[in-house]
């Protein structure tokens, strides 16, 4: 798809997740400046958006539809209902609504829009600014089969996407939406231990990250098994051994398993 094929976006908030997209989107090339929008609230956000994309920022959410094809809603879950009642005057037939806001159903933001709304509902997470997101998306009752495929191509920019049923949009929240967030954890606790053990520290950064993209591309590209990965670099009675006996020891996994658990949990709030 072509610059000019590619539709106006206009970006309902200008927070992380949206200056991720966006930047995501004209690092890609598939866009340009002119052809993106956004609005905010706060006067800070939206200098520091002008100034990091070049697009143009409104203080009114209203002025992000007009010259808009696809408007996405990149609000916090606890602003959605004032921020729906704001914009609606403005949603016409030609739009399609993207919400990238965690919890909020597509039951709550229909109603906030009016039932003929073309809507979707995505999750995406910041590594799609280096094109390598991973996002999940459902669509609402009034979405067609070229708004599908608008939506495939916006996420598929910034990484991987999956279409799912709507009810593991919570779930996609609380492993990879938060997901980057507890892999960082993981990163400074690897970094910090390579300064623990004698390394300086950005030599250990460098590692710790290096590491972990990696292994996550080894998986990707391979086809392996995330087991079979830990069983290669495992030999009996060596170093790597030893290292699981700890993180076991230690309770890594079970840590894990709580966190996607909670942020899912926490998604699932945030919509009631």
């Amino acid at each position: 798809m072509s610059q000019r094929s590619f539709p106006r976006l206009g970006f309902v908030g200008g927070g992380r997740m949206a200056t991720a997209m966006i930047q995501g989107l004209l690092r890609a090339g598939v866009t340009t400046a002119e052809r993106i929008v956004a609005s905010d609230t706060v006067a800070d956000i939206r200098e520091t958006l002008a100034e990091i994309s070049g697009i143009e920022v409104f203080a009114d959410n209203k002025a992000v539809c007009q010259p808009s094809d696809v408007i996405v809603l990149a609000v916090k879950p606890q602003v959605m209902a004032a921020v729906l009642a704001d914009v609606k005057p403005a949603v016409q037939g030609k739009h399609l609504v993207i919400s990238i806001a965690a919890g909020i159903t597509l039951q709550q933001l229909t109603e906030g829009l009016g039932a003929k709304t073309r809507i979707v509902r995505v999750m995406p997470n910041a590594p799609s600014l280096v094109g390598a997101g991973a996002a999940a998306y459902c669509l609402g009752a009034k979405a067609t089969i070229e708004d599908a495929d608008v939506v495939r191509q916006l996420l598929h920019v910034g990484g991987k996407a999956f279409e799912l049923p709507e009810h593991l949009l919570d779930a996609v929240t609380g492993l990879s939406g938060s997901g980057p967030a507890f892999v960082a954890v993981i990163i400074e606790a690897l970094s910090d231990a390579g300064v623990r053990v004698g390394l300086p520290r950005e030599v250990a950064n460098h590692l710790a990250a290096q590491t972990v993209y990696g292994s996550a591309k080894m998986l990707m590209e391979t086809g392996l098994h995330a087991g079979m990965l830990k069983d290669m670099v495992t030999s009996p009675g060596g170093t790597s051994a030893a290292g699981l006996h700890a993180l076991e020891k230690g309770g890594l996994r079970a840590a894990l398993l709580d966190a996607v658990v909670a942020a899912t949990q926490r998604s699932q709030e945030l919509g009631r």
